[in-house]
């Protein structure tokens, strides 16, 4: 255990004496004891000194502080509280997103592509072109189409056509990053052609050969790619790309870090994003115009609302307590696309009754729900979109986690019943 195996990995870290024992509140014998009985891993930096291995000396910490009672403060760092984890892809703070220094919701009010923009995420770098050619092999659609309900929404049919696709990617394992990208790319085109499988499957061949992701995302999803409603869904799948440790990216982490492929850590968040306190959230806010139904009844269902203590879906983000930058870029973008919209003009009169009472600013999915509307976008049109921009965030989440090689497995604190007697 005290010596390097060969397969150490570059981005866990190395520590000196000092700082490895001040880390754990530790002396300098202290810590030697912990090598010795194996509990942290050293090597030999120079002359008599010796270097800590940085993962070792955090799990220990971890272990040592939960058993000094400070469990309950990394419980609640899984409740919007103190980072867990180091990352170089997203930063949050009052503008919103920022992909590895470059503010979101500048790049999309710019109109960067979303193609750079994923390319920033994935490649750590804002290039000006980048290849996102090539045939995609997809699966039979028709028959896949067959399985879909006539309920169905965009996403659902979207889970189903994804392993499919996945199955007839010869690439789908290939290591490297220069692999990792090309099989990335080919995910995220593949998942927005998938969204047009809810028809005969006839679309999703028609969306899969379109020259941009944008294009591939109206075409599957039945609009008519002006300029106008092109630039407007750039925009959705630019402030959509990433957000840090949000759950689908989490989950995605999760599944990278278990050495699951790329198209399983994309169907990982596809998965957890359907859940109705990620994702459908845009449900909820598209189901909350329909009980408003008109502008000027905005007022009276929002105060009905606070009277009986419910929630107002879509409004409220604990990490933007002085409102979403992401929404109000989105919902600009609905009101220049489309002003007389019946749908944008209630999510507005919405905004402005919550602002008049002194309720909780617009989220994103304020935002979707809007644009989908301006866009004419099926039911279901806005998670559709909340999907496709965030697969790239996704996916720089997932080959980050891999590159660290380390897998993601916290611990519980049991809260149970005492061990009975008899074991």
């Amino acid at each position: 255990m005290n010596q390097p195996d060969g397969n150490d990995d570059p981005l866990e870290g190395w520590l000196e004496a000092d700082e490895a024992a001040a880390l754990l509140e530790v002396k300098r014998e202290t810590l030697y004891a912990y090598v010795s009985r194996g509990r942290i891993r050293s090597r030999a930096s120079g002359g008599r000194r010796r270097s800590y291995q940085k993962a070792d000396v955090l799990r220990l910490k971890a272990q040592t502080d939960a058993r000094a009672g400070h469990g309950a403060v990394a419980a609640g760092a899984l409740r919007w509280g103190e980072p867990v984890l180091d990352s170089a892809i997203t930063r949050i703070d009052a503008t919103g997103p920022a992909y590895r220094g470059h503010v979101a919701v500048g790049l999309a009010e710019r109109g960067v592509s979303f193609e750079r923009v994923a390319e920033l995420l994935l490649a750590g770098t804002l290039v000006d072109e980048a290849s996102w050619s090539g045939r995609l092999p997809l699966a039979p659609t028709r028959r896949l189409a067959g399985l879909v309900s006539a309920d169905a929404r965009p996403v659902d049919a979207a889970m189903l056509a994804l392993p499919a696709f996945a199955m007839r990617d010869p690439g789908r394992h290939d290591l490297g990053v220069e692999a990792e990208l090309r099989v990335a790319r080919r995910i995220i085109r593949g998942l927005a052609a998938s969204l047009g499988a809810l028809d005969s499957g006839a679309r999703v061949r028609e969306a899969a050969d379109q020259p941009s992701v944008s294009r591939t995302v109206a075409v599957a999803l039945g609009v008519r790619p002006t300029r106008r409603a092109l630039l407007a869904i750039d925009r959705a799948l630019v402030v959509c790309a990433d957000h840090e440790l949000n759950a689908s990216s989490f989950a995605c982490r999760i599944a990278a870090a278990a050495g699951a492929d790329l198209y399983a850590c994309t169907l990982a968040g596809l998965a957890t994003l359907t859940g109705a306190r990620h994702g459908g959230v845009s449900d909820r806010v598209a189901a909350l115009c329909d009980e408003v139904g008109a502008p000027e009844l905005a007022t009276r269902v929002v105060r009905e609302r606070l009277r009986r203590g419910d929630s107002v879906p879509g409004f409220g983000h604990p990490l933007y307590p002085d409102g979403d930058p992401r929404a109000r870029s989105l919902l600009d973008a609905a009101v220049s696309l489309a002003p007389r919209n019946p749908r944008v003009r209630v999510l507005v009169a919405l905004v402005d009754t919550l602002e008049l009472v002194g309720g909780d600013r617009p989220t994103l999915d304020v935002g979707l729900v809007s644009l989908a509307a301006a866009l004419g976008l099926p039911p279901g049109g806005a998670t559709a979109l909340f999907a496709v921009g965030r697969s790239a965030g996704w996916l720089a989440h997932a080959m980050e986690q891999r590159a660290a090689g380390y897998l993601l497995r916290p611990r519980a604190r049991y809260v149970g019943p005492p061990l009975s007697p008899d074991g």
